[in-house]
């Protein structure tokens, strides 16, 4: 009885599941053809070397300088897209979530409404916020409603059915929102990696062609040093900001995970409290 409320939703969470892996699976090499066509096209464009020859012309700007950074720089190009499109799929995500309007106030108004023993008032309330809080708080007053009119069960199995149905409710919402962060995290360290390696192999380069040349270039090689150091520069950037959106992402799953422990408590506690007074009574 506690679980039947679930099962229409399964599907709908397996579906959600499987567009957002598809949507990954299709947003990964599209960032890398675009990092690719970036590289070519535009930092590549003979304009930004003197003389427009790109092979053996000065860089005149950044981009002419950046594209000497290698073939690496294209695919750390893609991991900041990357970053960037996944971050906009889960701040959409993430929002839809939380809802129409402000989660606290959301939740205080709902306990408020327990408090009052108004349970028609905060279900009301779940319609208006709509979003995975609302529908686990609904599922709960939902429940709630059940277990009143149930007479073959004790207080005690009726407290627990409750809490057992905003667990079920909460496991079949909350994990949407953790999807694809995955990702965002890996970025972290790969961005880095892949920038660190970029800038030894043209370091390597650099020294190679020092070394061919015999007596050295002071000049030459500086400038084939800052064009490794591309790299690392991309890959770092590619960390920080992968870090950062991490971290404010799980904060949100996290504000919005409190919510509904706190609501629920909220509910549970008002369906013991009314059931106390009513022995009392």
């Amino acid at each position: 009885m506690a679980t039947a409320p679930t099962k229409p939703a399964t599907p709908v969470k397996k579906e959600s599941s499987g567009a957002s892996g598809t949507f990954a699976l299709l947003t990964i090499p599209i960032c890398i053809i675009v990092g690719i066509l970036i590289f070519v096209f535009i930092l590549g464009d003979p304009s930004h070397y003197a003389g427009g020859d790109v092979d053996k012309g000065v860089p005149q700007d950044i981009f002419g300088t950046v594209h000497r950074g290698g073939y690496l720089v294209p695919l750390i190009m893609a991991f900041v897209l990357m970053v960037v499109v996944f971050s906009i799929e889960r701040a959409i995500v993430i929002g839809k979530a939380a809802g129409s309007g402000s989660v606290d106030s959301f939740v205080r108004k709902v306990t408020s409404l327990l408090s009052a023993g108004n349970i028609d008032g905060a279900s009301a309330e779940c319609d208006k916020q709509k979003g995975s809080v609302a529908n686990v708080v609904k599922a709960g007053l939902k429940k709630y409603r059940e277990m009143e009119a149930d007479d073959h069960l004790t207080v005690d199995q009726k407290t627990l059915a409750i809490q057992k149905e905003i667990e079920e409710a909460t496991a079949l919402e909350m994990p949407m929102l953790e999807q694809n962060l995955t990702i965002i995290a890996t970025l972290v360290s790969i961005g880095t990696l892949c920038g660190l390696l970029g800038t030894v192999l043209g370091m390597i380069k650099a020294f190679s062609t020092m070394s061919a040349a015999g007596a050295p270039n002071t000049s030459e090689l500086s400038t084939d040093i800052s064009e490794a150091l591309v790299n690392t520069a991309l890959g770092i950037t590619t960390s920080a900001s992968s870090i950062i959106l991490y971290n404010f992402f799980t904060s949100k799953i996290d504000k919005l995970t409190y919510a509904i422990d706190e609501t629920g408590f909220s509910i549970v506690q008002t369906f013991g409290a009314s059931h106390a007074a009513a022995r009392r009574g």
